[in-house]
């Protein structure tokens, strides 16, 4: 069932008992042909891009809970890709090109708000750093465009100006970024990859893999065994749980990220604003309550909850940067599980063992890169060569002294 105009115009008038479920609630089949572990937004995507891009068949997402509930429903919804190396910038420029066309292609409103992002700068080296990072997203086909306080000030007049103990010296504004409702991305790919014939099996976890003699064919699950010519692995925070099944020990430690959402406020925030001085990035919903959120936690965890003194740190840069936010009301937080990689980049590559794949170490950035995540890795899955797109996100770079350094950390998952 396609939706369009006409058909909401048909429910109106026909008392809205014609709609039909968004997709089929399938039993588990003894086969398949690939089976994607995993119904976040990476899995779902992966799967559509299969049936979809690479005209794959007898393909099955398994999903431990429900569709929604991991980390494609606990995030910021910010889309955006203003990086600097060409390794990550080109990635996620493929990515937001996907997410312009994403409505059409799934036949769903995600509520893809092309905003812009602005990243404010505090500093006249942060300044210096902004236009080199302007001038490679400009090299990678991105948009780019340095800002002037003056510029700024009439954009976002509410911000901190004249009494900030960190100035604002600039900003990297990209007006193509912005953001997407995030639980929308998880039903749209769903359906759009249902009504390609994938079989999204809810309530099926993965406890095992059916390894022998270096392949993999088949997984066992709370729901029986179930066989696979190629197995995808993308459950984010969870991937060192899920791999270590297999065997493999991955270069990726679990943090909680939080996110806050106020009390409802009249329209304020004309789109996404990054605070240069403290980890704190925020938007307004449609529904009026400012979405924010920081740092991840300090600490490893699988816990889908963090921490009062990350709730005091987040609310501090919040009030530091927009002091007139003092009073709103935090209305509910939660917490997604991070798969930080040692060089806060991510991986999408073939693992040692035949037939197993593995999509994972999103850190901060897997939201916004669950189109291109999905195409990638399904091109990977369907023909066995990386994408050019991401033909560096190797699992082997960190032994081989490849690694994708964004920030200039080092090995060190919590800096990134």
């Amino acid at each position: 069932m396609r939706y369009s105009a006409f058909n909401i115009f048909k429910q109106a008038i026909t008392g809205h008992k014609g709609w039909k479920p968004a997709w089929r609630k399938p039993d588990p089949q003894p086969e398949y042909d690939i089976i994607i572990v995993g119904g976040g937004g990476h899995g779902l995507a992966t799967a559509y891009y299969l049936a979809e891009k690479f005209q794959q068949k007898r393909v099955a997402v398994l999903e431990k809970g429900w569709i929604g509930g991991g980390n494609v429903g606990r995030n910021t919804t910010i889309i955006r890709s203003n990086y600097m190396l060409h390794q990550n910038e080109g990635f996620y420029e493929f990515s937001l090109k996907l997410w312009e066309k994403q409505e059409s292609d799934l036949n769903y409103n995600t509520m893809v708000s092309q905003r812009g992002i602005l990243n404010l700068a505090h500093s006249d080296p942060q300044r210096d750093a902004y236009a080199r990072r302007g001038n490679a997203m400009v090299l990678n086909g991105a948009d780019a465009k340095l800002m002037t306080p003056d510029e700024i000030r009439g954009m976002c007049p509410f911000l901190n100006f004249d009494n900030a103990r960190f100035p604002i010296r600039g900003g990297l504004w990209q007006k193509r970024g912005g953001t997407v409702r995030h639980d929308a991305v998880a039903w749209g790919y769903a359906r759009a990859a249902d009504m390609r014939g994938v079989d999204i099996i809810e309530n099926c976890e993965v406890t095992g893999f059916k390894i022998e003699n270096g392949v993999c064919s088949g997984v066992e699950t709370n729901r029986g065994s179930i066989r696979a010519k190629k197995i995808g692995v993308a459950v984010a925070g969870s991937s060192s749980r899920v791999m270590a099944m297999a065997g493999m020990r991955l270069p990726l430690e679990s943090h909680v990220l939080q996110a806050f959402v106020s009390e409802g406020l009249k329209p304020l925030i004309p789109g996404v604003i990054t605070y240069g001085a403290g980890h704190f990035y925020v938007s307004q919903s449609d529904k009026g309550g400012l979405v924010f959120g920081g740092d991840i936690d300090g600490y490893n965890s699988y816990a889908q909850r963090g921490n009062l003194p990350v709730v005091e740190d987040v609310c501090e840069g919040g009030i530091s940067l927009m002091p007139m936010i003092g009073k709103a009301r935090l209305l509910r937080m939660w917490g997604g599980i991070m798969d930080m990689s040692m060089d806060g980049s991510p991986i999408i590559d073939k693992t040692d063992i035949d037939g197993l794949f593995f999509n994972g170490g999103w850190c901060y950035g897997g939201f916004k890169a669950t189109p291109a995540s999905g195409y990638c890795f399904a091109e990977l899955m369907a023909t066995g060569s990386p994408s050019s797109t991401a033909k560096h996100l190797r699992l082997d770079r960190f032994s081989r002294g490849l690694m994708i350094d964004e920030k200039g950390q080092g090995a060190q998952p919590n800096l990134h």
